[in-house]
């Protein structure tokens, strides 16, 4: 093997860098040794495409709201004795939260219990003259109209139980009700009235509220065209319906880390925002979602099949915002091509329409392609390979430094 002198072997180095440079850049046409006009192929990165399935995934804002949601209100009026809850804590469905002032309602109870006594008297003292008249009046002792007095006098009494009964049921209730339970099972919040308050059952504001945040919804806002836009999508079969699980990110940019479901969406437009409310229902059992949050939902609500998955970096934009890209065709030479890409997700185009199965769609060497450009395709991300210079070509380049530096001396 010959020896290499200093000179030749910075020529090694300086031919490996140019090669590599040339083979690396993408660029235009490679030019031959010689350095004349004479060009050679572009190589160039491609991938091949096949038609997929790709989910429309969608990130919408939206709202935290409570399961459940129920305010404590006093269905009689009277003063608060005493308050049996802790402000922030769980509490059951009917367990006793306020006591309200009962005086009032023991006593009109026992009054009606008396009218329900009296008028059982008076029954039965109309009875008896009723059922002594009866055999009189067939005899003719009494007159007819005398006995059937007695029978109607028997009747409003036996109507005047019922009256009595019913008041008496009434202030059962009520006497009932100046025990306020909850009506739900959840968290109640603070109790906007004290012990000593007077309550009313048509006032305005609640004793309290209840919210049940296990689990919780979440009320997901998306625009009445891209609902229309996925309908049509539906209904022409270019996209079947998804599952739709549901992602959150919360206010601080986070993932919730747990997966909801889309329980229904709502069929009437809101006017003055022109969306439509999805439902999605999330668990909680950690409680870290409280009522009101702003949330963004990820979900897939349908997938578009029959679409080519192409890495962004091949398709450009034309003056007029078309999406085209280059395809390896013919002979090796680059063919530009008008595609149509809506959205991106992650690092592809999601293109629909202007490709086919099995096209070559180039990634690398995209620099200064042109139309038509002979070209020398290569899977994507293939090594390069470095030759180092044959010996002709070094004697070469040393014969043209040699002409340079002697132009210089001259």
């Amino acid at each position: 093997m010959p020896r290499l002198t200093g000179r030749t072997s910075w020529h090694v180095a300086a031919a490996s860098g140019l090669l590599l440079l040339s083979a690396c850049g993408g660029g235009g046409q490679q030019k031959d040794a010689k350095g004349g006009g004479q060009n050679r192929p572009t190589s160039v990165g491609f991938v091949i495409v096949q038609p997929t399935g790709v989910p429309q995934v969608s990130e919408l804002p939206g709202r935290t709201v409570a399961f459940q949601s129920s305010e404590v209100r006093p269905q009689v009026s009277g003063v608060i004795q005493r308050r049996f809850f802790t402000e922030g804590s769980i509490v059951t469905r009917g367990q006793p939260l306020y006591q309200i002032d009962p005086s009032l309602y023991r006593a009109a109870a026992n009054q009606a219990r008396a009218g329900v006594a009296n008028a059982q008297a008076t029954y039965e003292a109309a009875k008896v003259r009723a059922d002594r008249y009866r055999p009189l009046a067939e005899i003719e002792a009494i007159s007819k109209q005398d006995y059937t007095d007695a029978v109607a006098t028997q009747k409003q009494a036996a109507a005047s139980i019922g009256v009595n009964r019913a008041q008496l049921d009434t202030a059962r209730v009520n006497l009932r009700f100046t025990t306020v339970p909850a009506p739900i099972t959840g968290r109640i919040g603070r109790s906007l009235f004290t012990v000593g308050a007077l309550v009313t059952s048509t006032q305005a504001d609640p004793l309290a509220t209840i919210q049940q945040l296990d689990p919780m919804f979440v009320d997901i806002q998306q625009s009445a065209a891209d609902l229309l836009a996925l309908r049509r999508a539906l209904a022409s079969g270019g996209a079947v319906p998804a599952r739709a699980q549901v992602r959150l990110k919360l206010e601080d940019g986070s993932d919730y880390g747990q997966t909801g479901s889309v329980e229904f969406a709502e069929v009437v437009v809101d006017p003055s925002t022109g969306a439509v409310t999805l439902r999605a229902l999330f668990p909680n059992a950690q409680g870290l979602l409280l009522p009101g949050m702003f949330v963004r939902a990820i979900f897939t609500q349908a997938i578009q099949q029959n679409a080519f998955l192409v890495p962004q970096q091949a398709i450009s934009r034309d003056p007029q915002g078309n999406a085209t890209l280059f395809l390896v065709g013919a002979n090796n030479k680059a063919v530009q091509r008008t595609v149509t890409a809506d959205r991106a997700q992650g690092a592809f185009w999601v293109v629909t329409k202007g490709l086919n199965p099995g096209d070559r769609v180039i990634t690398q060497g995209l620099r200064d392609l042109k139309p038509d450009a002979p070209i020398n395709p290569v899977p994507a991300n293939t090594p390069q390979k470095i030759v180092p210079p044959s010996p002709e070509q070094l004697k070469k380049m040393e014969q043209e430094k040699g002409a340079g530096g002697q132009g210089k001396g001259g």
